[in-house]
């Protein structure tokens, strides 16, 4: 699986190049600039793109720039987003096409090997894998004047969470230790209450979970 790396502090984007390497990816490249990152992804097409949001020249949101300019020129371009901290229009502009392949990281993720490889691959497929502390803001934020999350159970709230990170139902089933029928069962009715079209995709249901949960922004 080819990736086009894109991060300016050499130290991390060496260590996130020696991580990848070890896990079986192959760099197609590894850069450090806006300027560089839109070159990289136009003329190698990689399988996936891992940026650092902030990138040279402007050090403000350059990296998510050019993955969404990318992602207009080659729709689906699987691209997951690292950040410093929690910035949830970054999230909403990365979702915003109503398409997967997409993910956003906090960089503290990517000293969790296992799980920042974890969300490589995911987005890569073309599945979503979404920072647990943006999700916890989104439903922090809807649940103060939100009657249908309201009537959510504290099991249900549980699974919305994974849910709404990407998680599939035998994924929130092992870390939760129930079975994936009960899983299941509780998707089904928090989709019932939340007024959301069941889907049996897990990737359209977190892009509905997430939808939701970013209304009234």
């Amino acid at each position: 699986m080819r990736v086009v790396l894109a991060e300016d502090l050499f130290l991390l984007r060496d260590g996130l190049v020696r991580l990848l390497e070890a896990h079986d990816f192959e760099i197609a490249a590894a850069v450090e600039s806006g300027p560089e990152l839109t070159r990289a992804l136009a003329e190698l097409e990689p399988d996936v793109a891992v940026v650092d949001v902030r990138l040279p020249p402007t050090h403000t949101d350059e990296g998510l720039q050019c993955a969404l300019e990318a992602r207009r020129a080659r729709p689906g371009l699987p691209v997951l987003v690292l950040s410093q901290h929690v910035e949830q229009l970054y999230a909403r502009e990365l979702l915003a096409d109503g398409t997967g392949g997409v993910g956003y990281l906090l960089k503290d993720r990517v000293f969790d090997a296992a799980q920042f490889v974890d969300a490589v691959h995911r987005v890569a497929a073309g599945g979503t894998a979404m920072d647990p502390q943006v999700i916890q803001q989104l439903l922090t934020r809807r649940a103060a004047a939100d009657q249908p999350l309201g009537r959510l159970t504290a099991r249900e709230l549980e699974v919305l969470e994974l849910m709404a990170q990407g998680r599939s139902n035998a994924a929130i089933a092992g870390q939760l230790v129930v079975t994936e029928r009960a899983i299941a069962k509780h998707t089904s009715n928090i989709f019932a209450k939340l007024g959301l079209e069941v889907s049996d995709d897990d990737n359209r249901r977190v892009l509905a979970v997430l939808a939701y949960l970013d209304q009234g922004r």
